[in-house]
């Protein structure tokens, strides 16, 4: 077997590591086509969306375990979904392990091709648009966690699908003192800083609240 086959190969057995944009392959396709067609979403009155990882399973990323331990800690686990979106698409979060979810190894913030991002935001509009759409009557409320090129794709999905997103975090006066203030390899910035993580712990507590005062 010669290193660059051997480099294809995941710790999960003989599986292909796919390395192109997932946006692209036929496989990515085919799984989205399986969540929206086929998959039985279970209800639930809080959707919280998150961005993929580069780390597979998502839920064994740093960040993500960061994000979800927030998230459990104000709710409980009865009354929220995870849903995992970016170059992956869009996935609920229990089916993370499913291919091609765990089989692929690609950044996008490290992409220079403005014609790969345009199609990416092209596409994951699309695919944002479909979920939510099929999903609209299946949460009360819909609550985001994200930031940049993925962060716009969720809103042009929102606004394409006429379903809304509730809340969007980190808010634009955080990004902007992000931005402001500290030096970053991306210009706005890691999910996992403690500045952004303190605000959506903040904030999800506001949100925990208002339900209280509603019911």
């Amino acid at each position: 077997m010669g290193e660059q086959e051997e480099r294809t190969r995941t710790k999960m057995g003989q599986t292909p590591l796919l390395t192109d944009p997932p946006f692209y392959l036929e496989e990515f396709e085919k799984s989205y086509r399986y969540i929206i067609e086929e998959y039985e979403v279970i209800p639930r009155d809080i959707a919280i969306f998150m961005p993929c990882s580069v780390r597979k399973p998502y839920s064994t990323s740093p960040s993500h375990q960061l994000i979800r331990m927030i998230i459990s800690q104000i709710f409980d686990a009865s009354q929220y979904h995870i849903i995992i979106f970016g170059t992956c698409g869009i996935v609920p979060a229990e089916l993370e392990e499913m291919y091609p979810y765990a089989h692929y190894n690609y950044m996008l913030g490290k992409c220079k091709d403005e014609k790969i991002k345009e199609d990416f935001l092209r596409i994951e509009t699309e695919r944002v648009a479909g979920y939510l759409d099929k999903t609209r009557n299946i949460y009360k409320f819909r609550i985001a966690y994200c930031l940049g090129i993925f962060r716009r794709a969720l809103i042009q999905g929102s606004n394409e699908s006429g379903v809304p997103i509730d809340i969007i975090l980190p808010t634009r006066d955080m990004i902007n003192k992000i931005i402001e203030e500290e030096d970053c390899v991306f210009q706005e910035g890691s999910l996992s800083m403690d500045k952004y993580l303190g605000e959506f712990c903040e904030e999800l507590i506001k949100f925990k609240g208002s339900l209280s005062n509603v019911e």
